[in-house]
């Protein structure tokens, strides 16, 4: 991990403490040590980059073991001493600092963790965020499945009245066809009531004409009993004259009388038989007449009542076809209605899970990221318990070595007051070294465990 990924989890204000020291005798006496700041270096866990010098165990002890050697000089001690207690107060106030940097890690620890759990619970609503579309897209199928049923229902029902409609124009078909044969039989009665109504005339004329002839009969009947009778008359007047001329030319003469008797029977008998036999005639024309009138009444009445029946038929059967039009009209108006309606909600449910698949592909990248981001945090965290393990070891490291010191400088203390000025001298003599840095001695134990 680079210096560049700390940036923006430290605050700007943070500055790495990097300190050097150098252990020398010299003119001045004493242990210098130099300290520097960067701006932009984080702490690493390798702490390879820290450069943080103390002087170790083994070289105290060389520099007591000269110091033993060497003469006692108070001044040099006074001086020793005073630069050892400056020493230890530096290296307290970097104890102190190092604690504050401890707590500062501790407490961005804390914040990590917190923000750890909002991550989490923001997570959490994203599932379920994510888990609650799903369900609201599976309500949307379940109701465009249910509209699509009702579509094929209406499909179902419009063909069921589109054959009913079929139906009631074949039956109006057949109607019409019954009508225009009931039409013609009807014009066929028409027409033969007309016949009958001519027959009627005929007979009629034909029944006037054989009265008529009945009448011409009877007064030539009537005529004849007067030409008869004034015959007759006349004979018996000739009879009585010629009786009283002569009787016995009348015995010796037929029977006239009873001659004419005869011819007058006979002749009345034929003229009766005549009369019987014409009236006999025009009784059974009369009666064919009357039966034959009645009979084409009758079939004509029945033809009109017929007529009357499938003219009501007629115009039921139409006025039904006219209300099934009316409904055809209607429930295809209704499924237009109902196609348009469902098309248009099919649009906005289409436009609607659009809607939602767009939201559920943010959701799913903003996841991604958040995802991304806990990644990075659990990276600095660990890279933070890290170091924060470096410096609970460097811290345990310090403490022993300061036990170590305290036990050394209160043996040391009897050893203080034999330093002479042999031993300034042999300080002096001595070059400036540069000791090896503690840091890097620690940092090869940490590489080394």
């Amino acid at each position: 991990m680079t210096s560049s990924g700390f940036n923006s989890y430290f605050p700007s204000s943070y500055k790495r403490r990097v300190v050097v020291r150098t252990e020398g005798f010299g003119v001045g006496g004493g242990i210098r040590s130099r300290s520097a700041y960067s701006n932009h270096s984080p702490p690493m866990p390798s702490y390879a980059s820290s450069h943080r010098s103390y002087p170790t165990h083994g070289r105290a002890i060389s520099s007591y073991s000269s110091v033993l050697s060497a003469p006692l000089h108070l001044e040099q001690a006074a001086q020793v001493s005073s630069e050892f207690k400056a020493l230890r107060t530096q290296e307290k106030a970097e104890l102190q600092g190092l604690n504050d940097r401890f707590a500062s890690f501790i407490e961005r620890v804390r914040e990590l963790e917190q923000e750890n759990k909002l991550l989490e619970s923001e997570a959490l609503l994203l599932r379920q965020r994510h888990t609650e579309p799903s369900n609201l897209r599976a309500l949307y199928e379940h109701e465009i499945h249910q509209l699509r049923a009702a579509v094929e229902e209406a499909h179902h029902e419009k063909q069921a009245a589109q054959s009913h409609r079929d139906e009631m124009e074949d039956v109006l078909r057949n109607l019409q066809t019954r009508y225009e044969d009931e039409v013609l039989g009807r014009d066929e009665a028409q027409g033969r009531l007309v016949d009958t109504k001519r027959g009627a005339d005929k007979a009629a004329l034909g029944r006037a004409e054989l009265e008529k002839r009945v009448g011409n009969l009877l007064d030539e009947l009537a005529f004849l009993k007067q030409l008869c009778e004034s015959e007759i008359s006349e004979l018996q007047a000739q009879i009585q004259f010629s009786a009283e001329v002569s009787v016995e030319m009348e015995v010796a003469k037929p029977d006239l009388s009873a001659a004419l008797r005869d011819i007058r029977s006979q002749y009345e008998k034929l003229a009766q038989q005549n009369l019987q036999s014409a009236e006999d005639w025009f009784c059974s024309k009369m009666n064919a007449m009357a039966v034959g009138t009645a009979r084409n009444t009758e079939s004509a009445r029945n033809a009109k009542e017929e007529a009357g029946e499938y003219r009501q038929l007629l115009k039921a059967k139409t006025l039904e076809i006219d209300a099934c039009h009316e409904m055809n009209e209607a429930l295809e108006n209704q499924l237009q209605d109902l196609e348009e309606k469902q098309s248009a909600e099919i649009s906005a449910l289409q436009d609607t899970i659009m809607q939602l698949e767009d939201e559920l592909r943010v959701h799913k990248n903003d996841m991604a990221r958040y995802l991304k981001d806990y990644q990075d945090l659990l990276n600095v965290k660990m890279a933070l318990d890290i170091e924060i393990a470096a410096y609970r070891r460097l811290l345990e490291g310090e403490e022993s070595r300061l036990n170590v010191a305290f036990s050394f400088s209160r043996g040391s203390s009897n050893i203080q007051r034999r330093v002479n000025k042999k031993t300034v001298q042999t300080q002096s003599s001595c070059p400036r070294t540069r000791t090896p840095s503690v840091t890097t001695d620690i940092n090869k134990q940490v590489i080394s465990k």
